[in-house]
């Protein structure tokens, strides 16, 4: 039995990218599913943390550390540079012509961390996923100093937790994360992980399952309530993700196109559960449908860029399926 359930996460972990562009579908065809695995989502954000951790090659995020500058410089982008970005758009268009529910939606869209699976997005688009690693690895680390900062610019009084609660519970998810992949590590050994890799990456791609359907509570219910709202809602979060993929493309040009791209792909794609998590799994309901149909453009976009990464990166790009 238990060698069954090991070759499935297996089957799993080699065959798992397609059915996570259509995970998100699948909570929206089952809502009370979705209502019924809603409240298990930061554990899910838990759990698909510690696997994270428990998969960093370390080896290669030493050999990118060898040469910090691009790391840092994209680091300060992403963490800083495009939410402040964000928040000076906020400022000029006007907080009270959003409103506050609009303007947390978009402060969890542009200070959260990258997700964990953006070295795997890079990686199916056929392109070295060492410096997205790296990348997300710094921005998690960095993301309960710098979330509670860009927060309080943002939302003020607003913000549903207070400062110094934030940074907490961010900083909690994230050591005992860590925490507890340390003591596997040590437990498995790291023969018995490399062996393994297959049955994490299933392991792996089952909780990315149930945190997408988990986060599609009341999402076909809005569509068939307020179709043109939820779509013109759903094209903004993909406006959102494309331009910080954009921008960071324009910023990062010096870069070879490989790196640029892999910078560009990691920014674009926002560890939003992880904030969502830190709130305690509790949002105004704007901002719960921000980031629900905002896991569209994280889960589709690997699909629906690749052609344009063929001809930006080289004919070897992409190819991976």
């Amino acid at each position: 039995m238990i060698r069954r359930i090991g070759a499935g996460l297996a089957w799993i972990g080699r065959h798992g990218t397609a059915a996570l562009a259509v995970s998100i579908f699948i909570g929206m065809a089952l809502p009370a599913l979705s209502a019924t695995l809603r409240p298990y989502l930061a554990l899910a954000v838990f759990s698909l943390l510690t696997l994270a951790f428990l998969r960093v090659d370390q080896q290669a995020i030493r050999m990118r550390l060898r040469r910090p500058a691009l790391l840092i410089a994209a680091l300060m982008w992403m963490m800083l540079g495009a939410p402040l970005l964000t928040y000076f758009g906020i400022t000029l268009y006007g907080p009270e012509n959003l409103g506050p529910d609009l303007v947390l939606a978009l402060y969890i869209a542009t200070a959260a961390p990258p997700v964990m699976a953006a070295p795997a997005f890079i990686y199916l688009l056929g392109l070295d996923g060492t410096l997205s690693l790296a990348l997300s690895v710094a921005a998690l680390i960095v993301t309960p100093l710098t979330a509670p900062f860009i927060g309080e610019l943002m939302l003020g009084a607003s913000l549903p937790l207070s400062v110094g609660g934030l940074a907490a519970q961010l900083s909690l998810l994230l050591v005992g994360a860590f925490a507890v992949s340390f003591a596997l590590r040590r437990l498995a050994g790291r023969e018995r992980l490399a062996r393994s890799s297959h049955h994490i990456s299933g392991l792996n791609v089952l909780l990315l399952l149930v945190f997408a359907i988990a986060a599609m509570d009341g999402v076909a219910a809005s569509f068939a309530d307020k179709p043109v709202f939820t779509l013109g809602l759903t094209a903004l979060t993909f406006a959102l993700a494309l331009v910080q993929i954009l921008l960071s493309l324009v910023l990062f040009s010096p870069a070879t196109r490989e790196d640029a791209y892999a910078i560009a792909h990691t920014c674009g794609t926002r560890n939003m559960g992880l904030m969502v998590a830190a709130f305690g799994g509790t949002l105004p309901e704007l901002t719960w449908l921000w980031f629900a149909v905002g896991q569209f453009p994280i889960y589709m976009l690997p699909l629906l860029v690749k052609p344009f990464v063929r001809i930006y990166c080289g004919p070897n790009a992409g190819s991976v399926t």
